[in-house]
């Protein structure tokens, strides 16, 4: 018992800096070189493997990273260090892995197909669909939830929400009463004056759709996301287990060796906004169809969605210069244009990011977190890297 109650009390003053990075969003093995995931396998770029290699080696660094690359009917898949050290086994696209705010992503698409359905609209306000709500904030639109314009305060900074991770980090919570942590406040400013990246965004997109449809959020994503493109390793789950196999997620702080946080933190606690549970090769094909949108989304709302705000970056920023628009993100590398989203979560960082016309995508991630609050350094050089590999994407 002793032992237990201090490996939980370690882990607990080791996640610190891992919850303030929710806030702000919240043994090295053998390396392996690319293998074929589906259709014809693309060329070996070896100056990617080598950059992979150095991530794994880099003190403070992630014990395991994968990159799915695809090009047209192409794959390749780019992997350097573990999914486990406890094992050594190397990463896999098909182990489970916390897609952190990538999910905001995902409500996005519920929210949008939804949209083109005419079961809501942009110019909806949470007082029309959500009147239970703050009157303070009624006058907000889906469309400012979705590029983050909204003034919302964000529920995974409130001092309350941030007190019960501390002292339980699987506390399960109600998902759908995530916003009580901030609804005696005010907005934070006038809705869409001004671009603030906020997680309570997305839980009022999933309480909107709910509200619209009658139906809880977890079926709209079945239905409306999941089966339209043959996600089958994609789930939203209220606890803190991961589905087997899965990608380890690590607090690295040297001198001590990698920690396994995978499981430490409850899904509950951050629902529509991040709690998203997939795979590298499930996340590939879901950001294919939403960078690329058609077929996916009708002309209009995908031209609406693409309004974008100059300098909106997302959490952490991706590579190149950022600019946001409805649950998606434009990056402007010295390579060209992609598409998608960012996200870190205790364990995990994330990108994923496609071209506008649907035929390129790449799924790049990594087992530790970094943001601009969380190991800042690492960040940069996770940026100069996935800026490398969107250069390799676009390659002709």
């Amino acid at each position: 018992m002793a032992a237990r109650t201090h490996h939980r009390s370690r882990s607990r003053a080791r996640l610190r800096l891992s919850v303030a990075g929710l806030a702000a969003s919240a043994v090295l093995g053998a390396l392996v070189q690319p293998v074929q995931a589906t259709g014809t396998p693309a060329p070996h770029d070896k100056d990617l493997q080598k950059q992979l290699n150095d991530l794994v080696r880099t003190s403070g660094g992630p014990p395991g990273v994968i990159a799915l690359l695809r090009q047209g009917d192409r794959t390749a898949v780019y992997r350097a260090g573990v999914a486990d050290t406890g094992t050594g086994r190397p990463p896999r696209t098909t182990d489970h892995m916390r897609i952190a705010s990538v999910a905001k992503a995902f409500s996005g698409a519920v929210a949008l197909r939804l949209v083109d359905r005419k079961a809501l609209d942009l110019d909806d306000t949470i007082g029309e669909r959500l009147p239970s709500l703050p009157a303070a904030w009624h006058k907000v639109s889906l469309g400012q939830l979705l590029d983050h314009t909204s003034g919302l305060p964000d529920f995974s900074a409130a001092p309350a929400f941030l007190a019960i991770l501390r002292e339980d980090p699987r506390h399960h919570f109600d998902s759908r009463r995530l916003l009580d942590f901030v609804a005696e406040k005010d907005l934070l400013f006038p809705a869409g004056s001004k671009y603030s990246y906020s997680n309570s965004d997305n839980i009022a997109v999933a309480l909107m759709a709910e509200a619209a449809t009658g139906q809880r959020y977890e079926r709209l994503l079945e239905q409306l996301v999941y089966r339209p493109l043959g996600l089958r390793q994609t789930s939203l789950p209220q606890g803190y287990r991961m589905p087997r196999p899965y990608l380890h997620g690590y607090d690295v702080t040297p001198p001590a060796p990698p920690e396994d946080i995978s499981e430490v933190l409850s899904a509950s606690g951050v629902w529509a906004s991040g709690g998203i549970v997939s795979t590298p090769k499930d996340l590939n094909a879901f950001v294919r169809a939403w960078a690329g949108g058609r077929g996916f989304l009708t002309e209009e709302t995908r031209r609406r969605q693409r309004t974008f705000i100059p300098g909106a970056a997302s959490e952490p920023a991706g590579p190149g210069v950022n600019a946001g628009g409805l649950a998606i993100f434009r990056y402007t590398t010295r390579c060209g244009t992609v598409y998608g989203h960012t996200g870190n979560f205790p364990g995990y960082t994330q990108l994923a990011v496609g071209t506008a016309d649907g035929k390129r995508s790449l799924t790049f991630s990594i087992t530790t977190q970094t943001s601009k609050s969380v190991k800042p350094e690492l960040l940069a050089k996770v940026r100069a890297v996935q800026e490398d590999f969107v250069c390799a994407l676009l390659r002709r």
